[in-house]
């Protein structure tokens, strides 16, 4: 019987029984545990005499509502009894980039270690053990792990991006993983230690990036500010305004072209007809002017139109504080006020992720420092079941997922759900996911079911298919699954235990709800792009950070309302939005209140906001300089010109401007390592910006398995993201592969309870397919 059962206690909160203790400071870690605080769980942010500088920051008010704060002096020996009781009671400890708990004295970590219940969040900024640099940064991750080099531009070189988005994806993806340790503990009754990296928030969101042959150069990325897609990308039109049209795949990539006049593209002999060979380096370079010239002949209201009479995703380029205030912002719940004492009314994100029936709440503004002191620590209570030991392939080790999703996001979610151990079977048409050649790393480990869900025959087997599952998941526009007869009202007839989760590109509300939507387009319409590049340069995030984004939340909402489920016994429909997720991307932008810092507007090809938050070039490369002191350096207004006089550059001016320029040209005669050295000599944390070539071949990465070396069907080799997180007593192993179109249809059917003769029917009628296996090559990079 569950605790919350026993208790009687709330069920209108999917983590209302769960006791946290966020040990972290920084970013990433509070992020984390947000989400743990918005669904319930009682959050005691831990903090030391001195306040976390992030905490001054804006985005601390979104990612630090709905906890408490404590502050413990580690010397004072009734501090520490307290967290000692505390930690012995607790269902979760958070420790964040530069946390541990010997920190805390031994009787902490002994306290800890006697609670076998506890699940233990660790949070390393960049490898376990290993970090190049003091706590956590999203320039320095970014630099050092080969992202900033990737970003398209103009000239090339290393990009700085706009929003921490590298530490917000490390925060939600450590959600997930923790969350699935969770579930698993209901059925386990044990804790363990859960340790996800900077490295793995990183690959998840590079995961195309880091999809390549090592055998090859590093591409050029000097193909502007909108990438190397010539139709899947932010276009100029003849008022002066942008948009970004979301033509991606082989339907919308030829629609486009002929709606456009330019089907002598697809006539030439270098495309012959594939229209994914435009984005080839030989073929975009005079691809794009035709279809530059095609958008500038016309406004943007009549670019829209020809986009939409088409079906082709598209929207203008927004700012963030247009979305914010967007009424369909405010129609998904995305907006939502607070009363904050030291703020005043505060406007910020919401919660992207939306359980129905155990829905988030926002009933606290963020603890000041200290706010909670004196509160008393948690008491035993009673567990009824004893320990059942599991040593199972990750923490999902015996649910089932049905992941109907198809292009991105969704089949990613699925994969990450493989990853921590899920049964998950892709159920897609007897045609295949239309994205299957570019998705091939998004489709890893789940075990294809081509089916007709048109069909009655085929509707009948998923029904059927459904008794036996966990969770289904799509990535459908609102109603589709309704007239599909499968939408959660249905499913929960067959299966009152399970658990829907949809993604959808604008979510359930809102005037846009019904609209067809992509990445780069709600990259164009939250304001990512001109928030990076200004109104009259937007620059497209190379990554497709919003898909990339959306299926690690899309992860960590299944597991809540798993979560939920095995306490309660009790499933729910579930949903998110690419448009929830943009919104998310940005929460220390989006905040608004009185007196908050002015937003800053970046540029196209930015090296950094600040001479000492900033790339600067060297001899042989690039660096990338953190405005972050590490202990024991200078001031924070004093380091800057305590960096200038070790290298001798001139800071005779004391303009920053022109001292940033005496810097730069005197870094350029420095290699990249003995820039490093200087600027470590000077109490600034630097690191050398490294080619994605250069991460791949590193045997730090390399032994802890953030890639795996894979063979091709041509016996060529490449390389794919691999280890996602760590589990001390459930870690998954072993690369994954994908299935082929209907390669599992027999076996998933006959694990179903299908015998020979209904399965044989089915393949009669055409209900369901088979398939050989998929073809094990390197897709073309489409971004």
């Amino acid at each position: 019987m569950s605790v919350r059962k026993q208790a009687g206690g709330d069920d209108t909160s999917a983590l209302a029984d769960i006791r946290v203790l966020d040990l972290s400071t920084g970013i990433a870690a509070p992020v984390a545990s947000m989400f743990l605080g918005d669904f319930g769980a009682d959050v005691i942010k831990v903090a030391s005499p001195e306040p976390d500088v992030y905490d001054s920051l804006p985005g601390a008010a979104v990612w630090n509502r709905n906890k408490r704060s404590v502050v413990i002096d580690s010397t004072v020996e009734a501090d520490r009894d307290w967290l000692v009781a505390a930690i012995g009671n607790a269902d979760v400890c958070i420790l964040g980039a530069a946390d541990s708990l010997a920190a805390w004295g031994p009787e902490v970590e002994s306290a800890a270690a006697a609670n076998i219940r506890l699940i233990e969040l660790r949070m390393p900024p960049y490898l376990d053990g290993y970090a190049p640099w003091e706590g956590e940064s999203n320039g320095l991750l970014a630099a050092y792990g080969g992202q900033a080099m990737r970003q398209s531009s103009v000239a090339g070189g290393p990009i700085e991006t706009m929003s921490p988005y590298l530490l917000y994806i490390h925060g939600v993806w450590a959600a997930a993983c923790l969350v699935a340790a969770l579930v698993e503990r209901t059925v386990s009754g044990l804790g363990q230690v859960v340790t996800v990296t900077g490295v793995q928030g990183l690959i998840e969101a590079t995961v195309t990036a880091m999809s390549v042959d090592p055998t090859l150069p590093d591409p050029s990325m000097k193909v502007g500010p909108a990438g190397r897609h010539p139709t899947y990308r932010q276009f100029r039109c003849s008022d002066g305004t942008w948009i970004s049209c979301g033509a991606l795949g082989p339907k919308f990539e030829t629609g486009l072209l002929k709606a456009l006049g330019l089907d002598d593209i697809l006539a030439d002999p270098r495309i012959d007809g594939v229209s994914a060979r435009m984005a080839l380096t030989e073929n975009f370079e005079w691809c794009l002017p035709k279809l530059v010239d095609a958008f500038a002949s016309r406004t943007r209201e009549e670019s829209l139109a020809l986009l939409s009479s088409i079906g082709i995703p598209c929207g203008p380029a927004m700012s963030r504080e247009e979305w914010l205030d967007h009424p369909q912002i405010r129609g998904i719940g995305m907006r939502v006020e607070i009363d904050d004492p030291a703020r005043g009314r505060v406007v910020m994100p919401g919660s992207a992720i939306n359980l129905t029936r155990t829905p988030a709440r926002f009933d606290r503004h963020a603890p000041s420092h200290g706010e909670h002191n004196g509160a008393t620590p948690w008491s035993a209570r009673p567990v009824s079941e004893e320990p059942a030991p599991r040593f199972v392939e990750g923490p999902l080790a015996g649910f089932r997922v049905l992941n109907m999703g198809t292009f991105v996001a969704s089949p990613y979610a699925g994969f990450l759900l493989k990853e921590l151990g899920a049964d998950v079977i892709k159920v897609e048409p007897l045609t295949g996911d239309p994205f299957r050649g570019s998705g091939y790393a998004y489709n890893r480990g789940m075990r294809s079911l081509a089916i007709d869900l048109k069909s009655e025959a085929g509707q009948g087997a998923f029904h059927r298919l459904v008794k036996v599952s966990d969770v289904v998941i799509d990535g459908m526009r609102p109603g589709v699954m309704s007239s599909l007869n499968i939408d959660y009202e249905k499913l929960a007839e067959i299966n009152q235990n399970i658990v829907t989760m949809s993604l959808s590109a604008y979510g359930e509300g809102g005037p846009l709800s019904q609209a067809p939507g992509v990445d780069m387009v709600v990259q164009a319409m939250s304001g990512m792009m001109t928030s990076w590049g200004g109104e009259d340069d937007p620059v497209a995030n190379t990554i497709a950070i919003n898909d990339v984004t959306a299926a690690a939340l899309s992860a960590l909402t299944c597991v809540l309302a798993l979560y939920d489920r095995q306490q309660t016994g009790r499933g729910q429909r579930t949903w998110d939005s690419l448009a929830a997720v943009s919104v998310f991307l940005q929460m220390g932008d989006m905040v608004k209140y009185d007196g908050r810092p002015e937003l800053a507007v970046g540029r196209s090809d930015l090296r950094g906001l600040s001479p000492v938050q900033s790339y600067y070039e060297t001899s042989d490369g690039w660096i990338y300089v953190d405005s972050t002191l590490v202990k024991g350096g200078p001031a924070a207004a004093t380091s800057m010109l305590v960096f200038a006089e070790l290298i001798n550059s001139d800071t005779s001016s004391g303009d920053m401007d022109a001292v940033r320029e005496s810097l730069a040209k005197s870094l350029r005669e420095l290699t990249s390592e003995e820039a490093v050295a200087a600027v470590s000599a000077a109490g600034l944390r630097a690191v050398q910006a490294r080619p994605l070539s250069s991460v791949l071949r590193d045997p730090r990465l390399l032994d802890a398995e953030a890639v795996h070396v894979r063979t091709a069907d041509d016996k060529s080799s490449f390389m794919m993201t691999a280890r996602y997180a760590g589990f001390s007593r459930t870690q998954r192993r072993g690369p994954l592969s994908p299935d082929g179109v209907g390669q599992s249809t027999v076996a998933v059917l006959t694990a179903a309870g299908f015998d020979d003769d209904e399965i044989t029917a089915l393949l009669e009628v055409g209900a369901v397919r088979t398939g050989g296996p998929v073809q094990h090559v390197l897709p073309i990079a489409y971004r």
